[in-house]
């Protein structure tokens, strides 16, 4: 799992998003295979939570390995990116129905405050990952004396 600090001006996660989807159109074309596209549709259960001192992100990540997920925090925006693979079927089997997602997804979230990039941690354990986003420390007012 890696955790990383990205110092740049927040983009508007809407923007984000569309930016994305263009990519992925241009890639593929307009007439090419769907998959591409629609795979980054999946987005795990997140649900995100404020103690005193930290916020909390907790992400339903099951069968997806440490190494293939990622956490980035870029001002005040969260992101959390990582691909889950299904096994190969069995041959000779056949399906009725396919409920399980897999392949790639991001997710983001607007902070509501700034945090310590520095402090920020993420731990994985029975197929949910923690992340904790310690506050900062709210700048010290002083009154500064015109001379």
């Amino acid at each position: 799992m890696k955790v990383t600090t990205i110092a740049r001006p927040a983009a508007p996660a809407l923007r984000t998003e569309f930016d994305r989807l263009f990519d992925q159109i241009n890639r593929a074309g307009f007439f090419g295979t769907p998959e591409p596209m629609f795979e980054a549709l999946w987005s795990p259960s997140l649900d995100f939570s404020e103690t005193e001192k930290e916020y909390l992100v907790r992400l339903e990540v099951p069968g997806i390995p440490r190494d293939d997920l990622e956490v980035n925090v870029d001002g005040r925006i969260l992101t959390i990116s990582g691909r889950r693979e299904i096994a190969k079927e069995e041959s000779g089997e056949d399906f009725f129905w396919k409920e399980r997602e897999q392949g790639r997804f991001v997710r983001s979230v607007n902070l509501p405050a700034a945090v310590d990039p520095a402090k920020v941690s993420a731990v994985c354990q029975d197929g949910v990952m923690t992340v904790r986003l310690p506050k900062a420390e709210p700048s010290v007012k002083s009154r500064i004396p015109v001379k």
